[in-house]
């Protein structure tokens, strides 16, 4: 199982911590990660660290659709690669939630399934450039010949010579859209699945898997999990400090008609706890949603405590089908740990 540094997006301030993320590369992480919401954005990050490394993959995770169209967002791919070195470069997407399409890109939110679709067969046509560019999709065509169209649009093909293969990666959570992961994608990129709920994760990308053409199986699949890790003696401390993030995302990062994190917390067996965080965080309430965090949530999706019951849980991960661990934001001793432990169990 390998190893992923995971930077997320800035705050306030934009700052990468290069000195770690050198010696992630030192310690033979596999891939570095960045992201996007409505700050900074995915992909330059990854042109400065590319600038400064040598060997670590470069990954958006996850870079949203509604922020650039597809033919923009393969040439940023394609020109990230050049500049860094084939093979360096891991195209991770998803579509966010639609108080982001729609409030903070001004896209429709439209049909996602159909956008996905449409979205990656144009970054593979692009890429591959076995033809100029043409495409009939439910919800992106090219040539645009959609309201106030001319009629003059042309299909064309990029200049640049590129990595027709650079893989894909979709961040879903719904039965549907894993699936789909399965049957489009290379690498499923997951934040709330657990050694515990993987199998029936992995049963609905077996189900996508199945569609394809391309003779690609489940053993060619990058299964990609984000993971809180902390080096610690004590575990409930540790715990506590992990419940704001999550009550965040379960109250906050979305509608409360339409929010993905709380569907995902719900889904592994939290249904009560999830609807109390949202109340007490739409509520303006946001101590009282963070300690409704149970313990139990945070613990069976993270790797939380001393080195010794690191490693003890270090196996379940890998052996439940997970192919890389996405540390969120990891100190030095955490990384020294992971690596030393991933070193010893593979």
């Amino acid at each position: 199982m390998k190893l992923g540094f995971d930077t997320a997006y800035s705050g306030a301030r934009m700052a990468l911590p290069m000195e770690r993320i050198r010696l992630a590369e030192e310690l033979g992480f596999d891939s570095v990660w960045t992201a996007e919401a409505y700050g900074s954005d995915a992909f330059t990050p990854l042109a400065f660290i590319a600038a400064r490394t040598q060997t670590i993959r470069l990954a958006t995770g996850i870079a949203q659709l509604a922020a650039r169209t597809p033919a923009n967002c393969a040439m940023t791919a394609q020109t990230l690669e050049a500049l860094a070195g084939e093979g360096r470069v891991l195209v991770g997407l998803g579509v966010s939630g639609p108080q982001i399409v729609e409030g903070w890109y001004g896209q429709p939110w439209g049909k996602p399934a159909d956008r996905i679709r449409d979205y990656v067969a144009i970054l593979r046509k692009i890429w591959r450039r076995e033809g100029p560019v043409s495409h009939a999709g439910v919800e992106i065509s090219l040539p645009y010949a959609g309201p106030d169209a001319t009629g003059l649009g042309k299909p064309l093909k990029s200049i640049l010579h590129g990595n027709p293969n650079i893989p894909i990666g979709l961040g879903t959570s719904t039965p549907g859209n894993i699936r789909l992961t399965g049957e489009i994608a290379d690498v499923w990129i997951t934040m709330h699945q657990t050694p515990r709920t993987l199998p029936e994760g992995l049963k609905l990308l077996e189900q996508g898997i199945a569609r394809r053409t391309d003779g690609k199986t489940l053993r060619d699949f990058e299964v990609v999990i984000n993971v809180s890790v902390a080096v610690t003696d004590d575990v409930q401390a540790a715990l506590d400090a992990a419940k704001p993030k999550v009550a965040l995302y379960v109250g906050g990062m979305g509608a409360q008609e339409k929010n993905f994190h709380k569907d995902a917390m719900v889904a592994r067996g939290f249904g009560a706890a999830a609807e109390r965080i949202q109340e007490l965080f739409l509520a303006g309430r946001k101590d009282e949603a963070a300690a409704a965090v149970p313990d139990d949530y945070i613990d069976e999706g993270a790797l939380i405590g001393p080195a010794g019951r690191l490693a003890e849980r270090f196996g379940a991960w890998r052996d439940a089908g997970f192919t890389t661990l996405r540390l969120s934001d990891p100190d030095e001793q955490a990384m020294r740990v992971l690596a030393d432990i991933a070193r010893r169990q593979g």
